[in-house]
């Protein structure tokens, strides 16, 4: 008795056991919606993580360039400078020996001046120098300190360093903007991509199906040929049918498994890990303002904006190209202070004022029409950034119209496929039970059971295509019309995107 009890309680945790192990089974294949799909493409998306280090590095490039627009500190040191030469006095005509023996150090201030690009600097050098020489075998030791405040300033030419922090500071506008733009495609791709998986597990399920259909069809016929009720003939276009329907379930199953593949790739997810779908595809009409759409998008769409700052650029580029063979001029002033004496506390008891003015000139006389042809090259390309953003705007209207002729033909394709089920599966039921009765051949029969299978898939197909449709016009007229409220293009950059 007490055997028996222990077998049973031992039987009663071995199956609890597998249930155990069954639910953790079940529980670890992971549940995938779109909003949980977008959630990791945010931090997991390869295209997102390359934009996203495109962005830093201008970011990073302009935050040092502003950096270099402060004031500049170095200090050189030379600890230790010997030398000995063999010279030749041509006031005696002798030679002679002269021994050289210095330190210095050298502390300087740089600091540009944005407003005029010019560059002022203030430098200060102290030493201690001992020299000997054996024309007169004389030893001289002395401290010297050298203080000098110096402003070099361009002249009749363009403002190069507020060309270039312009110009990193629209690199940056735009590497942001595409940032912007490839979250916004990216819903659309990660849309696109989750449907793919959905319409794969779909057309599976649709193959399960029409093999259940075909089992019953095949059992049905098996059973009138072993009671002589029907044609050795129908049997074997029965066995052709069953197997057929195998192999597209084994083909769907092939299928579904590589759009998973596709999906785990663009969401950076792990090869490894196992999910399964779950989808809304239920279709609610959403009414659509077009002229709404196409004002919101000439309003809001940064493509435009890029195209703007392409203009600029090439308007810098063209700013470059006249400053070929320029007329410029440069002017150099200097106003220093210097001393030196044996006592370091004498340095300065009778120091010298060492200022000095320099004016320089860059006059071009001829270059063969070199710079005129290059000039008007430039400006060509400068109208042809103007075109584009013509272009742009011509293009983004167009676009929001297909959008919205596709989004309401969508509507009606939607209800024809869904006439076409409902046909499709009341004309396989009533043909089913003629096969039953022996008026319809297995081949008949297979063409309704493939037309009913279309007709689902179809189905499920025009619905998908109305959401993506719909995702669609809100990317192009950055309107969401699901919730009637706009998106704001900077609601879409990274976050401390200013904070330099």
């Amino acid at each position: 008795m007490l055997l028996t009890t222990m077998k049973r309680m031992q039987k009663t945790i071995f199956l609890g056991l597998i249930l155990v192990f069954i639910v953790q089974g079940a529980n670890a294949q992971e549940v995938l919606t779109l909003n949980k799909a977008f959630d990791i493409a945010e931090t997991g998306s390869p295209d997102l993580k390359r934009s996203l280090l495109n962005l830093e590095r201008y970011q990073k490039s302009l935050e040092a360039q502003r950096a270099a627009l402060k004031s500049r500190f170095s200090l050189d040191v030379s600890p230790v400078m010997f030398s000995r030469n063999r010279r030749f006095d041509n006031r005696v005509s002798e030679w002679y020996t002269n021994e050289n023996f210095e330190t210095n150090a050298l502390f300087r201030v740089e600091q540009p001046i944005l407003i005029t690009d010019g560059t002022l600097s203030l430098t200060n050098e102290f030493g201690w120098s001992s020299s000997y020489s054996d024309a007169n075998d004389l030893e001289s030791e002395v401290f010297y300190n050298n203080l000098y405040l110096n402003l070099n300033q361009p002249l009749f030419t363009y403002n190069r360093q507020k060309l270039e922090l312009k110009e990193l500071e629209l690199n940056f506008e735009n590497a942001n903007i595409s940032y912007a733009m490839q979250r916004l495609n990216l819903e659309r791709n990660v849309t696109e991509f989750f449907y793919n998986v959905y319409m794969a597990q779909m057309n599976l399920n649709v193959a399960k199906d029409e093999l259940e259909n075909t089992q019953k069809s095949y059992d049905i016929i098996k059973n009138k040929v072993e009671a002589g009720l029907a044609a050795q003939e129908e049997l074997y276009q029965a066995e052709l049918n069953l197997a057929t329907s195998k192999s597209t379930v084994q083909n769907s199953e092939v299928s579904f498994e590589n759009a998973k593949d596709q999906l785990k790739l663009y969401l950076g997810m792990d090869l490894y890990e196992d999910f399964s779908i779950l989808a809304d595809v239920a279709v609610n009409p959403v009414p659509v303002d077009l002229e709404k759409a196409i004002e919101t998008g000439l309003e809001s769409r940064m493509e435009l904006r890029q195209r703007e700052i392409d203009i600029q650029s090439s308007q810098f580029e063209l700013i470059r190209t006249k400053s070929m063979n320029e007329f410029r001029g440069d002017v150099n002033l200097r106003l220093g202070i210097s001393g030196d004496n044996p006592s370091l506390d004498k340095v300065f008891d009778a120091p010298t004022n060492s200022p000095s003015v320099a004016v320089n000139f860059n006059i071009p006389l001829f270059d063969w029409g070199e710079k005129k042809a290059r000039i008007a090259a430039q400006e060509a390309a400068v109208e042809s950034q103007k075109l584009n953003l013509s272009d742009e705007r011509n293009q983004i209207i167009i676009s929001i119209r297909q959008t919205y002729r596709n989004l309401q033909n969508q509507l009606t394709q939607i209800e024809i496929a869904r006439q076409n089920q409902t046909n499709a599966q009341l004309t396989y039921e009533i043909n089913l039970e003629r096969y039953e009765n022996g008026d319809l051949t297995g081949m008949d029969l297979s063409l309704f059971q493939n037309q009913l299978s279309e007709s689902k898939i179809s189905y499920n197909q025009a619905l998908i295509n109305y959401k993506i449709e719909l995702l669609n016009l809100k990317i192009q007229s950055l309107y969401d019309f699901e919730n009637n409220e706009p998106i704001l293009p900077s609601e879409l950059y990274i976050e401390e995107n200013q904070n330099n």
